[in-house]
């Protein structure tokens, strides 16, 4: 059952009456990000509190119509089952850590029978897990949390995520979780109703900005580490961008034209660690996340973070995490 929500509130924005409300479906998955899920409902809520209209309704979804658990270990209640949800205008999917091991076929062919109707199917956090699954991204613009991209690419070899807040494309609507999903129903909201109400709902959000769509989810290479040297930004985003392959210092040195000592000296002053350290850390952290989030072999998880050899690789992570990396993969949940 949809319950009307329209709280009394001080702030008021003058808005037409007769508005048609759109109705907004949640389905929450195991593990979902209860700040990406309350960061996209609480627009709609405020919105309707500022006009004084039912200008939105929603409804949470499980897939057995029990509470679901949020990656904090809170809990939340769902309105309804899969099978006795009516879903008329959109439908979001709520989706957290370990998104691979949660959407079953039911909730993948739940979300292909309403992108077929024609409705709007988004995707909050690692929804796009889902969105994958159904078959519906395929040809289209979409993000998602961006611990999730490694993994995400390797699951999905033919798809790929773009780096930024949210995307609005077509029908398909996504965001990378967090504040990210205010921004991107700020938009939402923007588009029906007209900035002055967006604005409104983003000043009772204590959202500082509405940030563009293209934004990057994280804070720029120079800014967390300080520098704006462009010769050492080329080389980090080099070895970003060639994780999986095997290079030393002295052909990096020669693909920029700089010597070695100089890179040595680059690393050492912005980075605080050398190049090789720098290196080996970013591998070990993509590691992880490919072990978190993907059913990969050890060996292989090894050869797609630039490690000459598992034993090497196993190692190195041990020693980073004080776990080996077939214990720490034994501990994912069963898909």
């Amino acid at each position: 059952m949809i319950v009307p929500v329209v709280p009394k509130g001080v702030a008021q924005v003058d808005l037409a009456g007769g508005q048609t409300a759109e109705v907004i479906s949640f389905l929450m998955l195991p593990k979902l990000s209860m700040l990406a899920f309350s960061s996209a409902i609480e627009p709609l809520r405020i919105a309707n509190q500022l006009t004084g209209q039912e200008l939105y309704r929603w409804q949470t979804i499980t897939e057995d119509g029990g509470p679901v658990r949020c990656s904090n270990g809170v809990e939340i209640s769902a309105s309804t089952d899969m099978a006795g949800a009516e879903i008329t205008d959109s439908l979001f999917v709520c989706s957290g850590v370990e998104p691979d091991t949660v959407v079953t076929d039911r909730v993948a062919g739940l979300l292909r029978h309403h992108w077929r109707l024609g409705h709007s199917v988004g995707g909050l956090c690692s929804g796009a897990y889902a969105l994958a699954k159904a078959g519906i991204l395929k040809g289209h613009d979409f993000t998602l949390h961006w611990e999730n991209i490694p993994p995400f690419r390797e699951t999905f070899p033919g798809l790929e995520p773009l780096d930024q807040l949210y995307v609005i494309d077509g029908r398909i609507l996504t965001c990378g979780g967090g504040s990210a999903a205010t921004d991107l129903f700020l938009s939402l909201i923007s588009r029906r109703f007209g900035s002055g109400l967006s604005q409104a709902v983003l000043n009772m959000c204590l959202h500082p900005v509405h940030r563009a769509e293209e934004e990057a989810q994280q804070a720029s290479r120079a800014a967390s580490l300080g520098t704006r040297n462009r010769k050492l930004l080329r080389i980090l985003r080099y070895m970003e961008e060639h994780i999986e392959d095997l290079f030393t210092l002295d052909e990096l040195a020669e693909e920029f034209d700089v010597s070695r000592r100089q890179i040595e000296r680059l690393f050492l002053a912005h980075v605080g660690v050398t190049p090789k350290q720098y290196l080996t850390d970013l591998r070990l952290t993509r590691a992880r996340m490919l072990l978190a989030e993907t059913d990969l072999k050890v060996a292989d998880v090894a050869s797609a973070c630039g490690f000459d050899s598992s034993s090497h690789f196993s190692r190195r992570f041990r020693t980073r995490f004080g776990i080996s990396p077939h214990r720490f993969q034994s501990t994912r949940a069963p898909t």
